[in-house]
């Protein structure tokens, strides 16, 4: 298993993996001077190199990361630490992250690339989509819907029946009650503040 990018996010990941018994071959990041990371190698290059996790916390940056991985011919794999619990009937796509401690209940679809980190609570029947970044101790109660890119804020809940748009944030903390729009950072109870650059 490869990880492109080599920051503190990819060592929560290289953990995970050991933890499952699997090799991490190698690291991919950008920056020429960076050569290695807890004794791991970082290369500069990605072509070639398969299969990957995009160890990058910015879902904007990993979905641009993983575009470029698939023009290449690259292929993923995923990472779910053996302390997760996950119901059999869960689905998790390629290329996403479970960490320590996260609760993955009955029917939940989790899309590709995402971040469920830990300790966070996905109830029955969770649809989350691609590059979506559920922070520690977050909870989403039963049929919560969260869209592409989005992200979840620490220790936030979601009620039951919710649906959150593409690519907002939602602060640590908040507590949302209420459907949620495309492309905006809410905080606190359900208090929309802005709208975002989708870009």
């Amino acid at each position: 298993m490869y990880l492109y990018g080599a920051s503190g996010h990819a060592r929560v990941i290289m953990d995970i993996l050991r933890a499952q018994g699997l090799v991490v071959e190698g690291l991919v990041d950008d920056n020429p001077l960076l050569t290695e990371l807890d004794h791991v190698e970082v290369l500069h290059k990605s072509q070639g190199l398969s299969p990957f996790i995009v160890s990058i916390g910015v879902n904007t940056t990993r979905k641009k990361i993983v575009q470029k991985i698939i023009s290449e011919g690259g292929t993923f794999g995923c990472a779910v630490h053996p302390e997760a619990i996950l119901s059999p009937s869960a689905v998790v796509g390629e290329g996403t992250v479970v960490m320590a401690g996260a609760l993955i209940n009955a029917a939940v679809h989790i899309g590709r690339h995402c971040i469920i980190n830990t300790g966070a609570s996905i109830d029955h029947e969770c649809q989350i989509d691609d590059f979506v970044h559920i922070s520690p101790h977050a909870t989403l109660c039963g049929n919560v819907t969260v869209g592409e890119g989005t992200w979840i804020g620490a220790g936030s809940t979601v009620i039951p029946g919710v649906h959150i748009g593409r690519w907002a944030m939602i602060g640590a903390g908040s507590v949302i009650t209420r459907d949620i729009p495309d492309a905006v950072l809410v905080v606190g109870y359900n208090r929309v503040i802005r709208k975002l650059n989708q870009d």
